[in-house]
């Protein structure tokens, strides 16, 4: 493996979670003392290659303020935008005007995924070191995979062996991504996350195998996994 590199650290934080059906968006729901997105920072702020955090926010997000980390000046702030591939445009554009060169590597994190492990990170920075591309933490599929119709009926079973779930964070070069993003947002092909955007460019991004418990949290019920995870990792100790 070759040698750790240094990285940006871009997370997008403008969605509001409807799905958790909480009074405020999933980032800001609280697991233990911190808010999701303080316990997705903190993934990152203590490791010695990082070179600083962009975190894209609401205009009018109300709960950043109040966060101790808002104050940290490592991290610095960008405008979300309607859709996840504006906001990350938007932390990619004020990087480049902070003076982060073309070539440095930039990792996209989601703001709702704060259980990743060090030893992922650590694989991903060294793994992808020297690559031309980039790439992302995924899991293999590991159930019996359905292809649905239009009419919620099962219209094939698809092979799980070549399907991968796709995680964060994501790894590329910041120029290249930057303008992947900008050429498919102008033809109004919405990516969903930045391999995806790197795919349509032409690239094949690279897939480093992670743990599965680097979950998103997207529904009540993950909130809950992630409160029980914490707990006994707190009797542990």
């Amino acid at each position: 493996m070759s040698q750790i590199p240094s990285f940006w650290c871009v997370i997008p934080a403008a969605g509001v979670g409807s799905r958790m059906q909480a009074d405020r968006p999933k980032q800001y729901l609280r697991v233990g003392e911190k808010t999701i997105l303080e316990h997705s920072l903190d993934c990152f702020l203590d490791h010695p290659k990082l070179l600083g955090v962009v975190v894209s926010l609401s205009e009018t997000d109300p709960y950043w303020p109040h966060l101790a980390c808002s104050h940290d000046r490592r991290i610095r702030r960008a405008p979300g935008g309607l859709e996840r591939a504006h906001s990350v445009l938007n932390a990619l554009l004020v990087l480049e005007y902070s003076g982060a060169a073309a070539e440095d590597w930039v990792l996209v994190h989601d703001a709702a995924r704060p259980n990743l492990a060090r030893v992922d990170l650590d694989r991903l920075l060294s793994v992808l070191a020297d690559d031309p591309v980039g790439g992302l933490l995924a899991v293999p599929a590991r159930d019996t995979l359905k292809q649905a119709g239009a009419d919620g009926r099962v219209e094939a079973t698809l092979d799980r062996s070549v399907i991968w779930q796709a995680y964060t964070p994501q790894m590329f070069r910041l120029k290249v991504l930057r303008q992947a993003l900008q050429q498919a947002l102008a033809v109004g092909y919405l990516v969903t996350d930045e391999a995806s955007a790197m795919e349509w460019a032409g690239f094949a991004p690279r897939l480093i195998e992670g743990r599965a418990d680097n979950l998103k949290v997207t529904r009540p019920e993950d909130l809950l996994w992630l409160s029980h995870l914490q707990s006994c990792s707190q009797a542990a100790d």
